[in-house]
């Protein structure tokens, strides 16, 4: 029951996160149920010892974390990402040409661009507006009423698409067909299905992207496999609020925190992202509301770990030579540990002890990733969060097929497995303490 429990509550998580500012809300009204409050990074802190706490930067990165006892010594971290490969509007998105109203999208990330034509697709994000009295507003939005479309070109007008491949360019070939030309007359789309909505005067700016309408779901014999949008990586974010969820009694001296980063995709070099100081500085400010030292902020550093969770890929039946012939995760036979000898991903002999340590003693099956000599290895916030915080860090996840589709793809038994191995992580204080520290 428990395990048929957590993946429904991930099918509901996938459903409702369009993008990273839902999953990011969502996220939050979980963790102040549980009795987290809500801190703001512009206010001073009045943290007390054995209490949960949250951060949001921008709405669209999350810091979770319970406070130890005593001042910490070093802490349990958990990082992974808000934002998955997309298509975003462009800030003047609407043209209308050959008698058809179009949005222009910036291609955002890696997504597999194919994989967005012929499909439904809704409209989600923030939205800043001003109200009649010239107030500014901010919304969460997810727009769905009136859904638009990537047509491709028909295989008439295409006659080599299924030898040679499609060939799309980004600029031409992505607009998103939104409405016959004359159904709007002069009027903005955008600002009208925004009306059904929200009440405004002006719509000032936007952070929007189009999302697929199809809801994620279970498949496979016995409903082995979970098919959907942004699974990486939500689901990973989905693992860590359970972890932290069923791990909320404070230790002695040990910080408890999970983080989740925007802009991972892109390369995490912005003022939310895993490169930006969001995270230094709220530990920072942990250690500080103990009436710690710089000395004991280095100490906490030194003494800790990181688990980076992202998605791996699984070895896809139709591609075996794809993968190394010793490194084939399956879907479904445990949760990956991935590894890379330029440290694209950040593991290393010492710092996957407590990984071994765990999987040992709680019987979670792990796999082994690491890519071809001759096709370039992907990254994580893995490494970039160990370079900025000098904390020791394992890369780990979900085996995965179709990453960056609009339609990815994991087996439910390896998210089960996840979830608990982060539960171990964050709350047996035996296995973590007699491997590492």
């Amino acid at each position: 029951m428990k395990h048929t429990a957590i993946i429904q509550n991930l099918l509901v998580f996938l459903n409702h996160s369009p993008s990273a500012w839902q999953a990011v809300s969502l996220s939050c009204n979980h963790l102040v149920e549980l009795g987290f409050e809500i801190l703001s990074e512009k206010e001073k802190w009045a943290i007390q010892p054995g209490r949960g706490y949250i951060v949001t930067r921008n709405g669209s990165s999350l810091c979770a974390f319970i406070t130890p006892k005593k001042i910490p010594r070093s802490m349990r971290l958990i990082g992974s990402h808000t934002d998955s490969p997309s298509l975003k509007l462009k800030p003047i998105p609407e043209i209308r040409k050959q008698g058809a109203l179009l949005l222009g999208v910036e291609v955002y990330g890696s997504p597999l661009l194919h994989s967005w034509l012929n499909r439904d697709l809704g409209i989600a994000g923030r939205v800043f507006i001003t109200d009649r009295n010239d107030v500014l507003h901010e919304h969460i939005v997810c727009l769905d009423q009136y859904p638009v479309i990537i047509p491709q070109l028909a295989i008439h007008l295409d006659r080599e698409v299924n030898e040679k491949g499609l060939q799309l360019n980004k600029q031409e070939h992505l607009y998103a067909l939104a409405a016959i030309d004359s159904s709007l007359e002069n009027d903005s789309f955008l600002e009208t299905i925004l009306r059904e909505k929200i009440h405004f005067k002006n719509l000032v700016s936007h952070d929007l992207f189009l999302f697929p309408l199809e809801n994620a779901r279970l498949l496979g014999y016995d409903h082995s496999l979970i098919a959907g949008y942004r699974i990486d990586s939500l689901a990973s974010i989905h693992a860590a609020i359970y972890a932290l969820s069923q791990s909320l009694e404070p230790f002695d001296n040990e910080l408890k925190m999970i983080i989740c980063w925007d802009h991972e995709e892109i390369g995490s070099h912005t003022y939310q992202g895993a490169s930006s100081p969001f995270f230094n500085q709220i530990v920072e400010r942990i250690v500080s509301s103990y009436e710690g030292t710089r000395e004991d902020y280095f100490c906490l550093l030194n003494r800790s770990l990181c688990m980076s969770v992202d998605l791996a890929h699984a070895v896809h039946p139709n591609y075996p030579e794809k993968h190394d012939a010793n490194h084939q995760p399956l879907l479904g036979q445990g949760i990956v540990l991935k590894h890379n000898a330029q440290q694209r991903y950040a593991t290393s002999a010492y710092s996957s002890l407590p990984v071994h340590r765990i999987s040992s003693q709680k019987k979670i099956p792990i796999q082994h990733f690491v890519s071809r000599n001759d096709i370039p290895c992907g990254t994580t916030i893995g490494p970039i969060q160990s370079t900025k915080t000098g904390i020791p860090t394992v890369d780990l996840g979900c085996a995965q097929l179709s990453m960056h589709s609009c339609r990815e793809i994991i087996a439910c038994r390896d998210h089960v497995y996840l979830c608990d191995f982060l539960e171990n992580f964050l709350q047996n204080d035996e296995l973590f303490s007699s491997s590492w520290n």
